[in-house]
């Protein structure tokens, strides 16, 4: 059974938060991920943590699996939009500011069988 849960409109920019994904992405328990995620000292690791948690959070409540049984098929981010700023500098001039978002994609599958 898959689990999914996302993270939209995250204000960190992909090229940094995909740089702590791929460091945990070798992990496949989800709670080895974030025990590993709290130790990490980038701002990237604290809206990861918060998904991954939601993702068990659903696994558990929504689904009733076991939080030991649930291995990470996928974790995914992706570019969102971009909020474009400004600051006016000297002659008349302006300077663009882009303020980039992002989306976090956890997808939790469970290794136990359903017994019927």
């Amino acid at each position: 059974m898959l689990i999914k849960a996302e993270q939209k409109y995250v204000r960190i920019s992909p090229i940094k938060l995909r740089e702590v994904a791929n460091s945990v992405r070798g992990l496949k328990s989800p709670l080895k991920m974030i025990e590993y995620l709290e130790f990490v000292p980038k701002k990237a690791s604290v809206p990861l943590a918060k998904a991954i948690k939601q993702a068990i959070a659903n696994a558990k409540n929504n689904a009733g699996l076991s939080i030991d049984s649930l291995i990470v098929k996928e974790l995914a981010i992706s570019q969102g939009p971009t909020y474009k700023r400004g600051q006016i500098v000297a002659r008349g001039r302006f300077h663009p500011i882009v303020k980039k978002t992002s989306h976090i994609r956890v997808i939790l599958e469970s290794t136990e069988k359903k017994g019927n």
